[in-house]
């Protein structure tokens, strides 16, 4: 049975599935704190950093879970081929033909969606590679993609609503299986044109991964290199928030939230950029 499986970890890894499910409880609770207008949506709230509005961003969100959860299914959904600039184009392409926007409903969408996702995943053999919008993942690194695009959306939502955001370092490692595999396919081939460079990740209290960039090619592993040109250490949500394109290197590092080291100290506030989030 499917909650048998997710309380064994039979596919997905021990606290993902509760995380999956939180991460979209949390965001609908956000979303229902929204007020609405006269046409009972909230279309006009602006999203910091984004041309989105709190009903886009939302949409989105419901969209997505929709399409991960039939991922999950083994279905074939094509969405764009896996570069920022065409996921941007296939996102927009799906909010116009999409016209909900009412929080309540929204909310139901997410949270439905995520629960659908985590009963057909569980239906997949563990080795299986599915087809996503950033290439082949395992059924695991899926629902940590999943998680990765909820906690991002909805650290977006919760800011234009000015409301607790639902970030935390359990759930911020949750998130690097997927990070660490997409990291090579969202590298930025003008920040990395004619950089060598070995960078050592490690994530406060928690794991660390390495990165490795040789004159523009970047390989991820899940062990930091033994002599690291640089070597980070981040505050776990500092590190998503970073990776994700939601906040800029030099206020985190000014709050001690990220500091560098090494031969190279220098490529520590640079290291965000080599990468372009989807």
């Amino acid at each position: 049975m499917p909650t048998e499986a997710l309380a064994e970890g039979r596919v997905l890894p021990a606290g993902l599935a509760e995380a999956i499910r939180g991460a979209a409880d949390d965001i609908a609770a956000v979303l229902r704190t929204a007020p609405p207008t006269g046409a009972g949506d909230v279309g006009p709230l602006p999203v910091p950093r984004s041309t989105w509005t709190v009903g886009e961003a939302a949409a989105h969100l419901a969209q997505a879970n929709a399409l991960m959860a039939d991922l999950a299914a083994g279905h074939d959904r094509p969405y764009g081929d896996g570069t920022p600039g065409s996921l941007a184009e296939a996102n927009e392409r799906a909010l116009a033909g999409f016209g909900e926007r009412a929080p309540g409903p929204l909310a139901e969408m997410i949270t439905a969606q995520a629960a659908a996702f985590l009963d057909r995943i569980e239906e997949r053999d563990p080795d299986e590679r599915l087809s996503t919008p950033l290439g082949r993942m395992s059924p695991a690194v899926l629902g940590s993609y999943l998680l990765t695009h909820m906690l991002g959306h909805g650290y977006d939502l919760a800011l234009a609503l000015n409301r607790p955001h639902m970030l935390d370092a359990r759930r911020v490692e949750l998130t690097l299986p997927f990070m660490i595999e997409a990291m090579p396919r969202v590298a930025d081939p003008a920040a990395v044109a004619g950089l060598t460079a070995r960078f050592a990740v490690r994530l406060r209290n928690g794991p660390a991964f390495g990165v490795t960039v040789t004159d523009g090619a970047v390989q991820v592993a899940h062990e930091p290199p033994a002599r690291p040109d640089c070597t980070i250490s981040t505050e776990p949500v500092a590190f998503l928030l970073l990776g994700l394109g939601r906040v800029d290197p030099w206020p985190v590092i000014a709050r001690g939230k990220a500091l560098g080291w090494g031969r190279k100290p220098w490529l520590a506030p640079r290291f965000p950029r080599l990468f372009r989030a989807p």
